[in-house]
């Protein structure tokens, strides 16, 4: 075990499954590979036990490499392999305890699982610690459904920041969703940490100049920005990175070696609502203790996504996902988050 189990992190794990609405005599799966920390499946047995929920375990072994470069936090796992006795059984599952290393966000069986009514719970690939630390409440599905009410009234989504960022989104064709880390309606996926709204635009629909400033997250790299980087964005793709150093070098060589266009192009749009949640948490943990969750959450940032965006017909492994500080977004001209804070 890399971590001993803690009373206190059962009681986190029931608490969350209660809110997902698991009761007695419910099957219960939970995936898992042999790359996961051992206490994720644990824990998630052990509450579902207490639930008086029927569980079992579906453990994946460790693919071989098929990336050219090391693959982190891409939420489009690919643990699962399409094998069909696999996907059964988590279809026919009331509810899944996702304790995969990228999580099933984006995984190509995912849309098979769900339409056979299983309730997905992807539990972040983190130390338990942070887990407890932005343990979701009843609550937080009001202020991330307020949240996706504006954006799916809105028609363009508009992001500046006094860094330099002008980004506009056509939200005409988008999906939004928002996740408040639980779920109990069948056929749907959240994760834990939540408290995010997100917007997947539809092919063609983005465009502009966004600017990472010193202090904004690499979540690919798990690293804090030293200098900026600009991508500039035309039609969803990042078809310029500027960056005269180790930053902007570690990014345009991550984006080219996937020989993939669609590794440049936008997977999601949208800000943080976790009140919880820190954008300094990265600071105080290993790299293997820490998915980073947590920031892409965190109240008042803007979070751009490139990478797998099923509405625009796009799966790639290729991913980035980057928290930004100090951003306003506007929707129709309504800021809802204004220079970092929420409105």
């Amino acid at each position: 075990m890399t971590a001993r189990v803690q009373p206190q992190w059962i009681d986190m794990f029931e608490h969350v499954f209660a809110l997902c609405g698991v009761g007695a005599g419910d099957a219960c799966a939970v995936l898992s590979e042999t790359r996961t920390r051992p206490e994720l499946p644990l824990l998630a047995e052990l509450a579902l036990a207490r639930r008086g929920a029927r569980p079992f375990h579906v453990v994946m072994p460790g693919r071989p490499l098929a990336a050219p470069v090391p693959v982190r936090s891409t939420g489009a796992s690919d643990a699962v392999g399409r094998i069909e006795p696999v996907v059964q059984a988590l279809a026919a599952s009331t509810f899944v305890a996702d304790c995969t290393v990228e999580g099933l966000q984006h995984a190509p069986e995912l849309p098979r699982i769900l339409a056979g009514g299983a309730r997905v719970l992807a539990i972040s690939h983190e130390h338990p610690e942070i887990l407890e630390r932005c343990l979701p409440h009843g609550g937080d599905e009001a202020v991330v459904r307020d949240a996706m009410r504006r954006l799916k009234a809105a028609r363009e989504m508009h992001v500046t920041s006094a860094a330099g960022t002008d980004l506009r989104i056509d939200l005409a064709g988008a999906r939004v969703g928002g996740v408040w880390g639980f779920t109990a309606r069948p056929g749907t996926l959240s994760h834990w940490p939540g408290g995010l709204v997100l917007a997947f635009p539809a092919a063609g629909t983005v465009d502009g100049r966004l600017v990472l400033d010193r202090g904004d997250v690499n979540l690919t790299f798990k690293r804090y920005l030293a200098d900026p980087v600009t991508l500039i964005v035309e039609r969803d793709r990042a078809v310029r990175v500027e960056g005269d150093h180790v930053d902007g070098e570690l990014m345009r060589g991550y984006f080219a070696a996937w020989g993939d266009a669609d590794a440049y192009a936008v997977s999601h749009v949208g800000w943080g609502l976790n009140r919880a949640a820190r954008w300094d948490a990265m600071t105080f943990y290993d790299k293997a203790d820490f998915n980073g969750t947590e920031l892409r959450a965190f109240a008042g940032n803007f979070l751009y996504s490139t990478g797998a965006n099923e509405v625009a017909g796009r799966h790639t492994l290729g991913h980035f996902d980057l928290p930004l500080r100090g951003c306003t977004v506007a929707l129709d001209g309504v800021a809802v988050v204004d220079a970092g804070r929420l409105v």
